[in-house]
């Protein structure tokens, strides 16, 4: 395999550097890796994946994703919507679009007709289990369901990379399971990378490989 991010010496801090948020973070992840990040509240868990995601920027040191150097690339937004996809912890659908919609927004970065986007969404949504769905607006939908919309549409545009930040977090517990055989599933079909954050050991267990943040630093691998 190879390595898909690559981190080294990163260095992040708030209110003119009297937080660090990560102190001198390396971390490389292989290509098809699922990967749990877990720490306590403000360990800089999240700071960290916003960085693989090129949601902020360092204060020094270097990260590279998908053979990108974050300094160096001038096509931030065009990179984010080929190769990341990424899921939160609030789904962040746009309410008065359908489900179909939602998960077709990605695509319109791309240079794929009408039909094709139309195609490629129903596709999605089958294959988190919400073919029945597509026309309804998220507002009728279950938490899970609109978890389940968060996730088709982070793999509308096939990327490499898949980026979750709680994304069970606001789930109860029977729907939180749901949502991660769902991710593992995922996982085994598509052959993504998966860049999970999470607070709960249980959660975390679930990747192959699980990362412990704590004060900015990674304090097991």
């Amino acid at each position: 395999m190879s390595v898909i991010i690559k981190i080294q010496n990163l260095i992040k801090t708030y209110e003119n550097g009297n937080i660090k948020a990560l102190n001198g973070i390396d971390l490389e992840i292989e290509e098809g890796e699922f990967v749990s990040i877990i720490g306590q509240s403000g360990s800089g868990k999240s700071t960290l994946l916003n960085m693989i995601g090129f949601l902020d920027v360092p204060d020094s040191g270097t990260i590279e994703v998908a053979g990108i150097d974050l300094k160096e690339t001038k096509h931030l937004d065009e990179f984010r919507s080929k190769k990341i996809g990424f899921i939160f912890q609030l789904h962040n659908l746009i309410p008065n679009l359908t489900v179909q919609e939602n998960v077709e927004i990605p695509i319109y970065e791309t240079s794929l007709n009408s039909k094709a986007r139309s195609e490629r969404a129903l596709y999605l949504l089958s294959l988190v289990g919400l073919k029945d769905k597509v026309n309804m607006k998220p507002t009728k939908l279950s938490g899970g369901e609109r978890q389940r919309v968060a996730i088709a549409r982070a793999l509308a545009n096939n990327p490499s990379i898949i980026l979750a930040d709680e994304p069970t977090g606001s789930l109860d517990s029977k729907t939180s399971k749901e949502v991660l055989d769902l991710i593992l599933e995922l996982h085994e079909k598509e052959n993504v990378t998966i860049v999970l954050v999470t607070h709960d050991t249980n959660v975390a267990n679930l990747a192959n490989r699980c990362i412990e943040v704590l004060d900015g630093k990674i304090i097991s691998s």
